[in-house]
């Protein structure tokens, strides 16, 4: 997950960069000219940016066809395709078959790749207008191990009502596409090597963009097994990938609702910025399909200016960071999967009210650096201080920071193993037991010094 140009350019076109605006467009929003980033790719990856586009839309159509029923003229739309007749060229050049080879009725064997297509199969040279809505039910694989629990108990620990619908097993809410609010259902313990989704769609053509941003949220794309190894032996997050293989950092749909609620719950609770949220969503939020509202645009909250956002019960200082926030949006900065993450950061932190600490907690799950360690979080330095096989002694600032550059590149989830076994303290006795009784030294509540922050989101 690095954070170059061809790194970059990479997440963008995932996200369908090129399919929306085209080579050109995705030169444009990387701030480069299409021809140095025709030549960094090439030297980087091996191939162009139409290359990659074409190879993301093919492995798109690949699922639709392996999970969905749908015509073979709806997948070709679906997956970004212009035409059939591309879909058929590309997909052959791909997988070395027509799309049509490709399905097979569940449970009869692979047919050979030049088999004649059967007569119930839908004819992929057919022509006819693409799907405009469509409910699929998709599984998203991912690279095991993974942790279904520790994944869902972070997202429905903060979900917010009217935003975010959560039960025991699934979490709901919408994501917003070029043709309207789409509503997204993910079972993230549904399988072994799968990931459930169920999506109704405005749009079938808008199914890349979601998938993409269902995977970011998902962290579906990490390397456990790098991760798990680098950090598997250090003496303080040994024991904690032991029991959690495969933590994956929660991520967003949205970034710029990331980043706003980030402001929202500085130093207070979990249940404190949940609050605030709902109040934010049931006043500038827009309402959609399923009884569940879209979170607030930027637009919306600058039009609100500060004096309604205080009406909510934010203080002035913290109404002034979200019109801040919201109008640096507004202005050009970008937060998405392309966006330049030094960059990014600069502004900010360069937003009255954002520190290092909110900055840091928008590259992690935003921004998508996994090397990103919030160390002016108390919660972080608690833990380094109780864990098991930590210092035994108050951590500060500056001491996290470098205790945490043995885990680079991978700071990110060392943050996120912390976190979570941290929150583990608040369960039942077996599970405080497991990580070993409070110190001394530390017996005592303390109150958190103005420095210190509360998280909402560890």
């Amino acid at each position: 997950m690095r954070g170059d140009l061809a790194a970059r350019a990479l997440r963008a076109i995932a996200d369908g960069a090129v399919d929306d605006g085209g080579v050109a467009g995705l030169a444009a929003r990387l701030h480069v000219s299409e021809r140095h980033l025709h030549r960094v790719l090439v030297t980087e990856i091996g191939a162009s940016p139409l290359q990659l586009a074409r190879t993301r839309r093919a492995q798109l159509a690949r699922l639709l066809i392996d999970e969905t029923p749908l015509r073979m003229t709806d997948v070709a739309f679906a997956a970004g395709f212009a035409s059939v007749r591309q879909f058929n060229d590309v997909m052959r050049a791909e997988f070395g078959a027509p799309p049509s080879a490709l399905r097979r009725p569940a449970g009869a064997p692979p047919r050979p790749a030049g088999a004649t297509p059967r007569r119930d199969e839908a004819d992929p040279g057919e022509e006819r207008a693409p799907v405009d809505a469509a409910a699929l039910t998709l599984r998203l694989r991912y690279a095991g191990p993974f942790d279904p629990g520790a994944w869902l108990a972070h997202v429905t620990h903060r979900a917010v009502a009217g935003l975010e619908r959560a039960d025991a097993a699934s979490i709901t809410r919408l994501l917003t596409t070029p043709a309207g609010p789409a509503v997204v259902t993910v079972v993230p313990g549904a399988s072994g090597d799968a990931v459930l989704a169920r999506l109704q769609l405005p749009r079938l053509a808008d199914l890349g963009g979601v998938v993409a941003r269902l995977r970011r949220w998902l962290d579906l794309d990490a390397d456990p097994a790098a991760v798990d190894a680098a950090l598997g032996a250090d003496p303080v997050l040994g024991p904690l990938v032991a029991a959690r293989p495969g933590l994956r950092i929660p991520g967003t749909v949205d970034p710029v609702e990331l980043a706003v609620r980030a402001v929202l719950g500085q130093q207070v609770s979990t249940a404190g910025a949940r609050t605030l949220t709902g109040r934010l969503v049931a006043e500038l939020g827009a309402p959609g399909p399923d009884g569940l509202s879209l979170f607030p645009t930027p637009e919306a909250i600058v039009d609100a200016g500060e004096g309604r956002l205080r009406a909510l019960g934010l203080t002035g200082a913290r109404a002034r960071t979200l019109v801040g926030l919201a109008g640096a949006v507004v202005g050009g900065l970008a937060l998405g999967p392309g966006a330049d993450r030094a960059g990014a950061r600069a502004a900010l932190l360069a937003v009255p009210g954002i520190g290092p600490w909110t900055a840091d907690y928008v590259a992690l799950r935003a921004l998508g650096d996994p090397d990103v360690f919030p160390a002016g979080d108390l919660v972080l330095r608690r833990a380094l201080a109780e864990l098991p096989g930590g210092v035994g002694g108050p951590v500060d600032v500056a001491a996290a920071a470098a205790h945490a550059q043995q885990w680079r590149p991978w700071r990110g989830y060392a943050a996120q193993h912390l976190w979570t076994a941290w929150a583990d303290r608040a369960r039942p006795r077996a599970a405080q037991a497991a990580l070993g009784p409070r110190p001394a030294w530390d017996a005592a509540p303390r109150r958190p010094g103005a420095h210190e922050t509360i998280v909402p989101a560890s």
